[in-house]
């Protein structure tokens, strides 16, 4: 039997997903673009040329962004044991998902996917091919409203809090904006889980390239899409009093590599890093 579920508050079944605007540009769209997805319009594809034109390896750093997912998912099983994963943030389904890489490695492994798009409601059924003695579940939250992710029934009946868990919080937060208060909202998410649990972000940052992720704020700004690039320090403010896992905060490819370090680990312009809720 394969253990899936699409869970909305109060329903049993599937739901229609909200109306889609194909008519201006979306992050998650963008995104799917650049990773050579098919989930996006001519209006997604029109500001994503414009980014590109702006940071011509942004397909590369989408790419690295998704690689450093597959990594520390690998790593938190591994070396850490986890065998559940709570992602906040999830994007459009494509090659890659957390429970396709958590199952290869640990076909018990249970993964609860959260999302506010429209659009990753509309292709939720893509992350549900759970193996048959796992499970996975897509509910669609705010990150904004903790409690509606917390409070949801689908998190306890696929998720135990009880036994550590991997909060993923990848390209995310960056779409999130100071104003509505971020390091709180992940505060509370971490606040409910249990020692050993481990949080992992990846967030865009102008550190390595202020003048060409400055532009691209513009651009993205002008298509009326929130874009927050954060510092290292900031960063460093998602993953409270947790213990940094080696090799701590870094850019997303030089966090535990595959192979050879790159040559240039600030080619894509994320911060990367895993850390560990103490006992």
């Amino acid at each position: 039997m394969v253990h899936n579920e699409w869970a909305q508050p109060g329903e049993d079944e599937m739901v229609e997903p909200p109306p889609i605007d194909t008519t201006v540009a979306h992050s998650a769209r963008m995104y799917d673009y650049w990773l050579g997805g098919m989930t996006n319009f001519a209006a997604d594809r029109r500001l994503g040329a414009a980014v590109e034109e702006l940071i011509p390896t942004i397909r590369t750093m989408a790419w690295e962004n998704r690689r450093f997912l597959g990594r520390a998912v690998r790593h938190l099983i591994q070396a850490h044991g986890i065998s559940q994963f709570l992602d906040v943030g999830t994007g459009i389904p494509t090659k890659g998902n957390t429970h396709e890489v958590a199952q290869l490695a640990n076909p018990a492994a249970r993964v609860l996917y959260v999302d506010n798009d429209p659009i990753v409601l509309a292709h939720a059924n893509a992350l549900l091919s759970s193996t048959a003695v796992g499970r996975t579940a897509y509910i669609h939250a705010d990150l904004r409203e903790p409690r509606s992710i917390l409070d949801h029934p689908a998190l306890r009946e696929t998720l135990d809090l009880e036994q550590p868990v991997g909060l993923m919080l990848l390209g995310v937060l960056m779409l999130v904006a100071d104003a509505d208060e971020p390091w709180l909202h992940v505060a509370e998410l971490l606040d409910a889980l249990p020692p050993g649990s481990c949080v992992a972000v990846s967030h865009v940052t102008a550190d390595f390239d202020p003048r060409a992720v400055g532009a691209v704020v513009n651009a993205e700004d002008e298509g009326r899409i929130t874009l927050v690039p954060r510092t290292k320090a900031e960063v460093g403010r998602f993953l409270a009093d947790w213990e940094l896992l080696e090799p701590g905060i870094v850019p997303v490819m030089a966090w535990r590599p595959d192979g050879e370090p790159p040559a240039d680990p600030q080619a894509a312009y994320y911060w990367a890093a895993v850390a560990r809720k103490p006992f």
